[in-house]
C-alpha cells in the first residue's frame, strides 16, 4: 500500500491540486485572498510609517514647551530627547537579526500598542499638576480700577508675588511638596517606550514586503509605502505648530484673559493636546496587523509557486496546498549568538563601510540636534513666536527635504549611475549643502537689548552679566523682586525685566492694554518719554532677515538630500548581500547610539551655556532659561552645526577615494561575465530575509 502511495504523493507534489486546470477556481480564489492581504499589509504599514513620523516630529516641535512648562533646561530636555534612542536601541538589534523567524504583523502590532502607551504616559503630567500660572503684574493691575505703581518704594508684598510659576502658591503647598519637581519624567519613560514601540515596524515591515511580493514590485511597494510615511513629519510639525499656539490649559481658562501672547519666553502651548492625537494614530495604526498571517503566498500566484522547491508547501489532507513559506529550523542559541559576532567581525571588517559608519554617525549628530533646537534658534534669533517656527519647519524643511530624495533618485536612474558616479554625485551635492550652510552666519540680527543683562541702564552694552547689574540708581528704591522676568518695553528700545526694574510709578489701562507710566529708568538713556508697554520689545532687523534664513535653508537642505539616496546605495552596494539587512541594523544602531543619543544632550548643554537668565524656581534652584546672549547662541549653535559637517565633508572625500581605488582594482581584474550574471539570476532566494537574486546580480555587476 505503501508502495502505491509514493508515486501518486510524487505526483500531487509534482502538480499541485489549485495549479490544475481542474482546480481553477479555487487557485484564483486563494490567488485573490493572498494578494488583497498584502494589500491590507501595504496599507496598514503605510499607516504605521504615518504614525510614527507623526508622533516623531511632533516631540521633536514640542521641547521648547516641555521646557518652560516643567521648568527644566535644554540639556535635560535633550536627555528627554534622547530617551526615544536609548528605547530604539533596546530592541533594534534583536529585531533586525531575529526577522522572518518571528511573526512580524503581530509584533509590528504590539509595536505600535507600546508607542501609544508611551504617548499616554507622558501626556500624564498635565492632568496632575494643574493649571499653569505665570507671574506677571498686568494680573494684578487687571482686577484694579485705579493705577497701580510697579515701583514700591515700601517694603510692602509686590502685588506679582501671588503668581509663583507653575507650582502655584509655595507658601501653602509647602517646598517639599511640589508634584510638578520630577513629572517630567513621565515624558522621558513615555517617549522610551515609543522607541521600544517603533523599532520593529520598519525592519520587519519592509522585509515582509519583499519576502511575499514579487521582485518587480518590492521597490515600487516599499517606496509608495515610505513615500506615505514621509506625509506624518510634515504634519507632525503643522499639529506642532497648531498646539503651540493654543494655551496649555485650554478649555480652563479664557484665552482672552491672558496677560501674555505666544511670543513671550514664558508662553506655553498646548503639547499635551497632540500627544494625545499620535497616541491614538498609533493605536489605530495596530488594529490590522493582528488580522493577518505570518506569511502569504508568493505574489504571482502560478508562475511563482512552481517555482518554488518542494519544501516550501505542503499538501494538506484534502489536497489543498498550504503555502506558509520555508520552514524555518529550530533556534538554536548558542550557534546563533556565534554567527551573530562572526557576521558583524566581516562587517566591520570592510573599511569602506567602516568609513560610511562613520560618516552616518557624523550626519546622525547633525540632524538630529538641529531638528531639536531649530525652533528654539528661530525664536531666539529672529524674534518670531515658537508655533510659527515649528510651522516653517513644516512646510519648507520637510517638503524640501522630500523633494531633494525623490529628485536624487530620479537622476540616479535618469543617468543609471554606478557606484562610482553615485559617490561623486552624492559629495558634489554635499559640498554645495555645505557652502550654504556656511552662509546662515550671514543671516545675522541685533542682539535683545535687556536693561542690567546685555545693556546697561544707560543703553551702553556691558561686556559681562552680574546680579548687581540689574539694580541701578533709578530703581534702587522700589523693591525690585530681581529674578522676577515679566519684560516691558521702554519708548526708548530697550527691554526691561519687569516694570518694577523699569521704575514705572503710575499705570494706565488694564491686561494687556496696560500702559507704564513715569518710569525713571526709561529716561536715563537721555531719550523717551519714561513710559513702557508690556512684551519684550521688537527687533526691525530680524524680520528682513528671516526670509534670507528660510531661502538658504531650503537650498540647503534640497542639496543635501540630493545625495542622500545615492549615499544609500552606496552602502548596499559596498556589502556582500547576504549582509545588507543586518548592515542596515549596524547602521541604524550606531547612529542612533552615536548620533541620536548624545546630539540632544550636548547641544542642549552648550546652548545652556550662553543663557544670560534664568527662570527660578519659588524654592529655589534654577527653571527654565528667560534670556540668551542671541549672538553667543548663534556662534555656538551654527559652529558646532558647521564642525560637524565639516567633519562630514573630510569623510565624503575619503569614501570617494576608497571608492574609486576599489573600483578601478575590480576593473583591472576583469567585470563578471554575461553568462554568470544570467545564471546568478535565476538563482533562488534560500529564504524569508535573505537577499533576492536580483540583488545578487546587481552587486556583482556593479562592484566586482
Amino acid at each position: 500500500m505503501d508502495g502505491k502511495m509514493v508515486p501518486e504523493q510524487a505526483k500531487v507534489n509534482a502538480n499541485p491540486p489549485f495549479l490544475d486546470k481542474s482546480h481553477g477556481l479555487h487557485s484564483v480564489k486563494r490567488f485573490t485572498l493572498s494578494v488583497s492581504k498584502l494589500k491590507i499589509f501595504l496599507g496598514a504599514l503605510a499607516f504605521s510609517f504615518f504614525a510614527k513620523g507623526l508622533s516623531g516630529s511632533y516631540m521633536k516641535s514640542m521641547t521648547t514647551q516641555i521646557e518652560r512648562r516643567f521648568d527644566i533646561s535644554s540639556s535635560i530636555v535633550g536627555l528627554i530627547d534622547g530617551s526615544f534612542e536609548i528605547g530604539n536601541l533596546m530592541v533594534l538589534i534583536l529585531v533586525s537579526y531575529l526577522g522572518s523567524k518571528v511573526h512580524r504583523p503581530k509584533v509590528i502590532a504590539i509595536g505600535c500598542v507600546i508607542m501609544a502607551v508611551g504617548a499616554f504616559i507622558s501626556v500624564a503630567p498635565h492632568f496632575i499638576m494643574g493649571r499653569y500660572n505665570y507671574k506677571s503684574i498686568a494680573i494684578s493691575v487687571h482686577n484694579s480700577s485705579t493705577s497701580t505703581a510697579a515701583c514700591l518704594p515700601t517694603l510692602s508684598p509686590h502685588p506679582a508675588a501671588d503668581n509663583m510659576g507653575i507650582y502655584g502658591n509655595a507658601t501653602t503647598l509647602g517646598c517639599g511638596k511640589h508634584r510638578a519637581s520630577y513629572l517630567w519624567l513621565f515624558v522621558l519613560v513615555g517617549n522610551l517606550l515609543r522607541g521600544i514601540g517603533e523599532a520593529p515596524i520598519m525592519p520587519l515591515g519592509l522585509s515582509y514586503i519583499d519576502d511575499f511580493s514579487r521582485e518587480e514590485n518590492s521597490a515600487f511597494y516599499i517606496g509608495a509605502v515610505r513615500s506615505i510615511g514621509l506625509f506624518g513629519p510634515t504634519l507632525g510639525f503643522l499639529l506642532g505648530a497648531f498646539c503651540a499656539n493654543m494655551w496649555v490649559d485650554i478649555g480652563k481658562v479664557d484665552a482672552d484673559s491672558l496677560m501674555i501672547n505666544s511670543k513671550d519666553i514664558r508662553w506655553v502651548g498646548a503639547w499635551w493636546l497632540g500627544i494625545l492625537i499620535c497616541g491614538a494614530a498609533s493605536f489605530l495604526a495596530s488594529l490590522p496587523f493582528w488580522f493577518l498571517p505570518r506569511s502569504l503566498p508568493k505574489e504571482g500566484g502560478e508562475r511563482n509557486i512552481q517555482a518554488m522547491p518542494s519544501d516550501i508547501y505542503a499538501i494538506t489532507q484534502d489536497n489543498h496546498v498550504k503555502t506558509e513559506g520555508r520552514t524555518q529550523p529550530p533556534l538554536k542559541v548558542l550557534s546563533a549568538v556565534k554567527d551573530f559576532f562572526l557576521t558583524v567581525k566581516k562587517l566591520l571588517g570592510n573599511v569602506v563601510f567602516m568609513v560610511f559608519l562613520l560618516l552616518n554617525v557624523l550626519q546622525y549628530n547633525v540632524i538630529v540636534g538641529s531638528t531639536s533646537y531649530e525652533p528654539k534658534y528661530m525664536e531666539q534669533q529672529f524674534n518670531i513666536s515658537v508655533s510659527n517656527a515649528i510651522f516653517f519647519i513644516g512646510i519648507v524643511l520637510l517638503p524640501f527635504a522630500t523633494v531633494g530624495m525623490f529628485l536624487g533618485s530620479f537622476l540616479i536612474k535618469r543617468f543609471k549611475m554606478g557606484i562610482k558616479g553615485m559617490a561623486k554625485f552624492a559629495c558634489i551635492t554635499f559640498a554645495v549643502s555645505y557652502c550654504f550652510n556656511l552662509l546662515y552666519f550671514i543671516a545675522n540680527c541685533e542682539p535683545l537689548q535687556v536693561a542690567g543683562l546685555t545693556v546697561n541702564y544707560a543703553g551702553i552694552k556691558q561686556p559681562s552679566f552680574s546680579q548687581e547689574n540689574l539694580i541701578s540708581s533709578c530703581n534702587s528704591d522700589c523693591n525690585c523682586e530681581a529674578n522676577h522676568w515679566d519684560p516691558v518695553c521702554g519708548d526708548n528700545g530697550v527691554t526691561y525685566m519687569s516694570a518694577c526694574l523699569a521704575g514705572c510709578k503710575t499705570s494706565l489701562g488694564t491686561g494687556k492694554d496696560t500702559v507704564f507710566h513715569n518710569c525713571s529708568c526709561v529716561g536715563v538713556s537721555g531719550h523717551g518719554n519714561l513710559s513702557a508697554i508690556l512684551g519684550q520689545c521688537p527687533r526691525e532687523k530680524c524680520s528682513k532677515m528671516y526670509p534670507y534664513f528660510l531661502a538658504v535653508l531650503a537650498i540647503s537642505v534640497v542639496s543635501l538630500c540630493l545625495g542622500a539616496t545615492s549615499l544609500y546605495m552606496i552602502m548596499f552596494r559596498v556589502v556582500s548581500p547576504d549582509l545588507k539587512s543586518f548592515g542596515v541594523g549596524i547602521e541604524t544602531f550606531c547612529g542612533r547610539i552615536f548620533g541620536g543619543l548624545p546630539a540632544p544632550i550636548y547641544f542642549g548643554a552648550l546652548i545652556d551655556r550662553t543663557c544670560l537668565k534664568w527662570g527660578v524656581k519659588p524654592c529655589g534652584g534654577s527653571g527654565a532659561c528667560r534670556v540668551y546672549d542671541t549672538n553667543a547662541f548663534r556662534n555656538i549653535y551654527l559652529g558646532l552645526n558647521a564642525a560637524l559637517k565639516g567633519g562630514s565633508f573630510i569623510l565624503y572625500v575619503v569614501l570617494l577615494i576608497l571608492i574609486l581605488k576599489r573600483v578601478r582594482q575590480d576593473n583591472g581584474m576583469g567585470k563578471v561575465s554575461q553568462s554568470t550574471e544570467k545564471l546568478s539570476m535565476k538563482i533562488p532566494a534560500t529564504g524569508p530575509g535573505e537577499p533576492s537574486s536580483t540583488e545578487t546580480s546587481v552587486y556583482e555587476d556593479t562592484f566586482l
